[in-house]
């Protein structure tokens, strides 16, 4: 900690109205980053097939999960520009611009034309709005993580943390599972491949509305508006109004560079963990245990249930043990079960189908829990958004891309469990060297 910080204890306590909505507010945030992962697994075969055609089907796969982690790839600049923006004007305007701007990328997917309507334009322009729909989820992980961590007291900071995580993402995944029951409703069968998956996209504009109503009656966190009146009195003392950008700080600065490149380890590692897994599930059900998509959308609901109790619980637990203790004890347990668990999943039928997979999604939700409110812990306010934000999407665009390798390294579908397997051993490998080498933060949030 530099000698010009201090402890958030010093700082009023937030009302209770206002934690409670900015936790929600931020659920809802994260929950439409992880709505946006699951649209395009929902449709991916769809997509595959309009945007992606091959003769090899695992080609046309590995195109539509490509076209996920472009996005992955465009959301650090996102977090540059909307953490930015949050650090120098406000969370709650930059949260607001962000998430109107995804429900309206989203939304526009569903009015592409197809290969075979223009050929592979469709693939250029199918890209290029992954790209702009990337920045604007970049902007949503910046401003709402670090608005959830700024209004609330220090003995929930634990439990917050795993909530926005784990009940944002139960959010993202039960209002994903709901739009492809009601559209697989409406378009069963083939007629979901050639219409339905366009209205799978128009669902993002009523969940950015819905957020953006939510947001209308939430406060800017309590500890930006004391930061932003220590520094209008600093700025009227020097009578100037220069001053390094907060990415300038950030980069600029070797000790925060250095918490930075600590930070990708933990970062880049639960992202994997997560992508792998809750992420990767939808696929593998389907073409490994030959699960129906109405069976296979039952069983993510019921994941992304034990996913949130996950995030809940070993948030609470870093608040009791520290953040640095609870990466160590979940890495271990990632390395020692992800491998085996996923080896054995395709075998599995019935009731051990059921336990494996909820066991699955448990811990690829847990490396999230104390990730949060680390990387908060780990920057002063004037650069907590653009820090927070680029330590996270960093780290999972680099584990984002990771199932696109899969497909790629699995020549058939009898080949991704084995292949999964040891993705999940190495990044949980990565995980657990961050565990290993980052420091211990808890009750150190300063201002």
């Amino acid at each position: 900690m530099d000698a010009t910080t201090r402890h958030s204890n010093d700082t009023a306590p937030p009302s209770s109205q206002t934690s409670v909505l900015a936790v929600v507010a931020s659920c809802f945030g994260w929950g439409l980053d992880l709505f946006d992962l699951f649209i395009l697994l929902y449709v991916a075969p769809a997509v595959g097939q309009h945007f992606f055609p091959s003769e090899e089907p695992m080609l046309s796969l590995a195109g539509a999960y490509a076209a996920f982690a472009v996005t992955l790839l465009m959301r650090p600049l996102g977090s540059a520009l909307f953490g930015s923006y949050a650090d120098r004007h406000g969370r709650k305007g930059a949260m607001i611009l962000a998430v109107a701007g995804v429900g309206i990328a989203t939304a526009a997917f569903g009015l592409l034309p197809t290969v075979e309507m223009i050929g592979m334009w469709a693939t250029v322009l199918f890209l290029l709005l992954r790209l702009v729909q990337g920045v604007f989820v970049g902007g949503v992980v910046a401003s709402t993580h670090v608005l959830g961590t700024e209004s609330v007291p220090e003995r929930w900071r634990g439990m917050m943390s795993g909530t926005i995580g784990g009940g944002g993402a139960a959010i993202g995944t039960l209002l994903a599972s709901f739009a492809f029951m009601g559209v697989s409703y409406l378009f069963p069968g083939d007629a979901f491949t050639e219409t339905g998956w366009r209205f799978m996209f128009f669902c993002g504009l009523i969940t950015s509305a819905i957020g953006l109503v939510l947001f209308r009656g939430l406060a800017e966190s309590p500890q930006f508006q004391q930061a932003q009146e220590a520094k209008a009195a600093k700025r009227r003392a020097a009578s100037s109004d220069a001053g390094p950008s907060p990415v300038g700080l950030l980069l600029g600065n070797p000790e925060y560079r250095n918490r930075f490149f600590v930070n990708l380890l933990l970062s880049t590692g639960a992202g994997a963990s997560y992508y792998l897994t809750a992420g990767y599930l939808p696929t593998y059900l389907k073409l490994v245990n030959g699960l129906s998509a109405p069976a296979a959308s039952s069983l993510m609901l019921l994941g992304s249930v034990a996913g949130a109790v996950a995030s809940v619980s070993l948030g609470e637990l870093s608040q009791h043990v520290g953040r640095k203790k609870a990466f160590l004890l979940i890495g271990a347990a990632c390395l020692a079960l992800l491998p085996y668990l996923i080896l054995h999943l395709g075998e599995a039928t019935g009731t051990r189908l059921t336990i494996y997979a909820l066991l699955i999604s448990f811990l690829g939700s847990a490396s999230m829990a104390p990730l949060m409110i680390f990387l908060n812990e780990r920057f002063p306010t004037h650069i907590r958004a653009t820090g927070t934000g680029l330590s996270w999407n960093v780290g999972f665009a680099l584990g984002g891309i990771m199932p696109t390798f899969v497909s790629l390294a699995s020549a058939t579908p009898a080949a991704i469990p084995q292949t999964l397997a040891i993705f999940l051993a190495a990044t949980s490998v990565l995980y657990l060297i961050g565990g290993v080498i980052a420091p211990e933060t808890k009750g150190r949030l300063v201002s």
